[in-house]
């Protein structure tokens, strides 16, 4: 089940009482030679869990004789987080993993054909994810805003805030993508993309994950082009202006295992020429 929320909140006072029982269990095991204090899920709060994307159109940019460009709304998420004391010798990060889980990218030429950006893995049904990572700091989305670590042993609770930010700003060329013309024949960009964004806290030594929630979110661009135009005019969005809003879930989803690792969805994608008539041709490979 899935409901659509814009900001899940715990009231101040909730979140006063579980920091007290958190610092009173803390407090108990440091008493007790016989307690060994361990980082569970219900140990760990989450509150002010927020997931939404900017109530603003795609921009469609003409200034470039070379290119289309298009910005679109940004995703954003964010949530406090309050984690118990870490043990000594552990070491917790706590932060969002995102993974494409969909994505349909045609740059159509008219009656030329169209070039695709394509994730083989995905499309084939191979993979039931690709790992959304910055490509550096695996598995997650990014090591600034988006993670905080924390290196036992605490003898309180850590209470903490992880957001990130995802949008689109790609470059479409306006001549066909193979070929010697220059000539403006772009008529159509379309795209559909599907995430899921996971907040995790991870067990940097034993890799033991904790999943805390889980956002589903997409992006949809319709941009139709009459190259005949003259620069700064021949692009109009037709898609919807505002994009549906991300699903909070209320039942977390297992996180797959290429969501994890390497390759990220920048490095596995194709790009692909198909043109109406002929076989397909690799334009740009994976890296």
């Amino acid at each position: 089940m899935s409901v659509r929320l814009r900001t899940v909140l715990f009231l101040p006072s909730l979140l006063a009482i579980a920091l007290a029982l958190l610092a009173g269990g803390a407090m108990g095991c440091l008493q007790s030679v016989a307690c060994k204090p361990r980082v569970r899920r219900e140990n760990i709060v989450v509150y002010e869990v927020s997931a939404s994307i900017d109530r603003s159109p795609t921009v469609v940019e003409e200034n470039s004789p070379i290119v289309l460009r298009y910005r679109t709304p940004y995703f954003r998420a964010s949530a406090g987080v309050v984690m118990p004391p870490v043990p000594r010798n552990e070491t917790w990060t706590v932060g969002w993993i995102q993974a494409c889980t969909q994505m349909e990218f045609y740059n159509t030429y008219g009656d030329a054909g169209a070039s695709s950006w394509e994730l083989p893995e995905l499309r084939e049904g191979r993979v039931k994810a690709i790992s959304d990572s910055d490509g550096v700091s695996y598995p997650w989305y990014g090591n600034t805003t988006e993670t905080v670590t924390i290196t036992g042993p605490t003898s309180k609770p850590s209470r903490l805030t992880v957001s990130m930010n995802d949008n689109f700003y790609p470059s479409v060329t306006w001549a066909v993508p193979v070929g010697e013309s220059s000539a403006p024949a772009l008529t159509r960009v379309t795209r559909d993309q599907s995430f899921i964004t996971w907040l995790v806290a991870l067990n940097t030594v034993t890799r033991e994950k904790i999943l805390l929630q889980t956002v589903r979110w997409r992006m949809r661009v319709d941009i139709a082009i009459d190259p005949t135009m003259p620069l700064g005019s021949r692009a109009t969005l037709v898609s919807q202006t505002y994009q549906e809003q991300p699903l909070i879930l209320t039942n977390n989803e297992p996180i797959p295992p290429n969501a994890l690792t390497r390759p990220n969805a920048n490095d596995a994608q194709v790009l692909m020429w198909r043109p109406r008539r002929g076989p397909p041709l690799v334009v740009i490979p994976s890296k």
